[in-house]
């Protein structure tokens, strides 16, 4: 690719545009996983929809390999490229709320931290992610599981339309109304359709919840997993949380001798009224003798932000996750045995719930497909050695491995690895064939294919 043609892209955009030869390049072209340390032809940083528009026609004429980025925390990667161009939507991260009509409109690059930022100060939510730097629209193109998934559903539950720059270089605009098949498809495909460069989301009344930290001894973690298995399948939709699998870090509330030992956590909140979340917390209190523990009440950001400081940008990280039906005996043993192993305070099991709202959406209607599944694990190792990725990167196969014939056959996009291709097809499960034909009729030519790609 010559310097004219990327002087031509420069006097296309408003946005700046980085090559190798720029001040600013290795900055543009990081991403969050630090495992992936790729050299893109160019980053194109957009700072309008007209950026997008015309930095997807340019990578589709002239053949380049392109890489869309959002929030940047893609587990396999895909937010760069080798040598192709990389669309990086971090300058469009605006977030307009409308509370009379309970809405909130969030550009592409927006993060959860930016959404729950101006949703809070009207008091209102929606289901976001875990970690708060992670990208809205990464998420939500996944499908969406986050603390507040028994109360409001996925986050494409509550998505009402979005903007999409198809393959074309079109923009179109994708709901129950306008070119449904792409609604249809974006709620859970992936991004395998085009560019999202604005998401309307429903909001609902959320400002504080209350929440709790409950830690135990390890000879504890089956009582955990098997209690946890039968209170949540009738828990009221007011809870959210899931137990894990963590070395304790250095917190206040944690004994300072106990800092660093592997211990099950159970991390709970309750969104209903405040005056009955101490009460709410009691079952865990009965569980098992505690470690630590601490109740409070949080407003909902610092919730949804307090994984942030143990998984910075540049960590590397490694990821394997199922959807699982049914808990077994069986399953439990499997994750006591490797849980207990877990080798980081930034490597963990959880085990979220996604039942409540979530099941009251049928799985034909939207792209995600598992809408019968009780949980959705993740298995997740983060570390700054290169020098034990391969051990590290071991942990979570072998721990997935004893999992596997106890969970269904797919898992969720956003827990998928590099080396979970294979896997595509078993992921959308029975609605791979309808995303197929979406595929074809908005990106026939597999332009965007930096993903956990649909052939069309």
């Amino acid at each position: 690719m010559s310097s004219n043609s990327i002087s031509e892209l420069r006097e296309q955009v408003r946005g700046a545009v980085f090559t190798a030869d720029d001040p600013g390049y290795d900055e543009a072209r990081a991403v969050h996983n630090g495992m992936f340390d790729k050299r893109p032809h160019a980053v194109l940083r957009a700072e309008q929809v007209g950026d997008v528009v015309a930095g997807v026609n340019f990578a589709r004429d002239a053949g380049l390999e392109l890489a869309i980025r959002g929030g940047g925390h893609s587990a396999p990667g895909f937010g760069t490229t080798d040598g192709g161009l990389v669309i990086d939507l971090s300058g469009m991260r605006y977030v307009h709320v409308d509370p009379k009509a309970s809405t909130a409109r969030a550009a592409g690059g927006a993060t959860w931290g930016d959404y729950n930022y101006a949703t809070h100060a009207f008091g209102l939510a929606s289901t976001g992610g875990i970690v708060s730097t992670t990208g809205v629209a990464g998420l939500t193109l996944n499908g969406g599981i986050g603390y507040l998934s028994r109360g409001q559903g996925l986050t494409i539950d509550c998505l009402r339309s979005a903007q999409v720059v198809t393959a074309d270089g079109q923009i179109r605009t994708a709901s129950a109304d306008d070119n449904p098949d792409l609604f249809w498809a974006i709620r859970g495909g992936g991004g395998n359709f085009g560019v999202v460069t604005s998401f309307e989301f429903t909001v609902q009344p959320v400002k504080d919840v209350y929440v709790g930290l409950f830690f135990y001894e390890l000879e504890h973690a089956g009582d955990l997993l098997r209690f946890f298995r039968e209170w949540i399948k009738d828990a009221p939709r007011e809870y959210g949380g899931f137990p894990a699998f963590q070395i304790a870090p250095p917190l206040p509330f944690i004994p300072e001798d106990r800092h660093g030992d592997t211990l099950c956590v159970a991390i709970v909140h309750w969104s209903g009224p405040l005056d009955e979340g101490d009460r709410a917390m009691q079952p865990f209190r009965d569980l098992a003798p505690r470690v630590a523990e601490m109740t409070d009440v949080w407003p909902y950001p610092a919730l949804n932000g307090a994984f942030d400081a143990i998984f910075p940008k540049g960590i590397r990280s490694y990821w394997k996750g199922a959807h699982v039906v049914e808990l077994t005996d069986a399953a439990i043993e499997a994750h006591l045995e490797h849980g207990s192993k877990v080798p980081e305070v930034s490597a963990t099991m959880h085990l979220y719930p996604i039942n409540g709202a979530c099941h009251d959406v049928a799985s034909g209607d939207t792209a995600f497909a598992y809408r019968d599944a009780t949980f959705a694990t993740v298995i997740v190792c983060a570390w700054q050695d290169p020098a034990v990725d391969a051990e590290r990167r071991q942990w979570v196969r072998d721990y997935y491995d004893a999992i596997a014939p106890h969970s269904e056959a797919g898992g969720y996009l956003g827990f998928m690895a590099e080396d979970d291709a294979g896997k595509v097809q078993d992921n959308f499960a029975g609605n791979y064939g309808r995303l197929t034909e979406v595929k074809r009729a908005y990106d026939p030519d597999n332009l965007f294919r930096l993903n956990q790609n649909i052939v069309p």
